[in-house]
């Protein structure tokens, strides 16, 4: 999601916050937002993405460290930085704050200008972390490397499936690149809220461009699929103008000069499961989802496929076999 400028503050009951804080903010051009309960903060965290969130442990060190723990265990809200104010009293506090995911901690009695640093270094940390997306602020390769591993090693089933988008380049080269960061940023919106929604534990990244990665469990891979499309193309015609949208599509040209009818965008999903096959690493599991994403944009319409293959037939099998008879209706697969 797109970034605010704003400094969210959990006072945990105190009330202002500190003079520094203020200042800090002031200089750094951000909207300090006090914020009273945990579940304000969460709440305000999934609706976008802050520059930076300070938790005061003082008033209530436990639900400060509860709530640190919790935004940090949430993939969607893990890339926010965090600093925790702590006291002097008691001695192991700061440890607690480290060990419950904080990315700072400032001590209350800590001269002013090492503090204001601290806070100072949390943001531009933040600033360099390439593993963010800037566009869509979702993770990118390297967290998503680690989920996928994350989930390898665990053993349990989860699906990988790789979305992109279908006539992107052509709707860029016509609307032009802010409309078409505009669209990237509503796949990435509806790849989150559905994911977070239906599929508890689920990940998404933003692999690049309009390529976006998102891995959940086995047994809620095929609802959130179904709803993801369902969402996209309600909503994708209304990034058009009007008139395109009436007559579903534009014309176009081809880098010969031809001209094209280039119909609205649609959505490609490819899906591989451990189901059937065992993936030994990271690069096993993200090619062979680039390939059943390559074979879903071969298909009409906004689909998603799903690899059914077997490991034992892997050397067999073709590499853009027919859909298989037992997929959903409407929803491709491979036998």
């Amino acid at each position: 999601m797109a970034a605010e400028r704003s400094l969210l503050f959990f006072d945990g009951g105190r009330g202002e916050p500190p003079e520094l804080l203020r200042r800090f903010a002031r200089d750094h051009q951000l909207d300090l937002v006090p914020v009273a309960t945990c579940e304000e903060v969460v709440q305000r965290v999934n609706r976008s993405f802050p520059a930076s969130l300070i938790l005061d442990a003082g008033p209530d060190p436990k639900a400060a460290l509860e709530l640190c723990a919790r935004l940090k265990h949430d993939p969607f809200s893990a890339i926010i930085p965090v600093a925790m104010l702590v006291p002097q009293a008691p001695s192991n506090l700061a440890t607690l704050g480290l060990e419950a995911g904080a990315d700072e901690v400032v001590q209350d009695a800590a001269p002013e200008r090492e503090s204001y640093l601290r806070f100072d270094l949390l943001l531009r940390r933040a600033a360099r972390d390439v593993s963010v997306h800037p566009t869509t602020r979702l993770p990118g390769t390297t967290q998503i490397r680690m989920d996928m591993g994350r989930r390898i090693e665990s053993g349990g089933r989860f699906a990988l499936c790789y979305a992109d988008l279908d006539n992107f380049k052509e709707f860029n080269d016509r609307y032009g690149y802010n409309r078409g960061d505009r669209v990237i940023f509503l796949l990435s919106i509806i790849l989150r809220d559905v994911v977070r929604a239906l599929a508890p534990g689920g990940f998404v990244g933003h692999i690049g461009g309009d390529d976006f990665l998102f891995s959940v469990s086995l047994e809620h891979m095929e609802r959130t699929c179904d709803e993801i499309i369902v969402l996209f193309d309600d909503l994708i015609p209304y990034q058009y103008s009007e008139e395109d949208r009436a007559t579903g599509y534009f014309l176009g040209r081809d880098r010969r000069g031809t001209i094209h009818r280039i119909p609205l965008m649609t959505l490609s999903i490819g899906v591989v499961t451990n189901q059937f096959q065992e993936f030994t690493h990271t690069a096993q599991a993200s090619e062979l989802a680039g390939e059943m994403k390559a074979y879903a944009k071969t298909l009409p319409g906004s689909v998603y496929v799903v690899d059914r293959r077997r490991s034992e037939r892997m050397d067999d099998e073709p590499v853009a076999p027919a859909p298989s008879s037992d997929a959903p209706p409407g929803v491709p697969g491979l036998s």
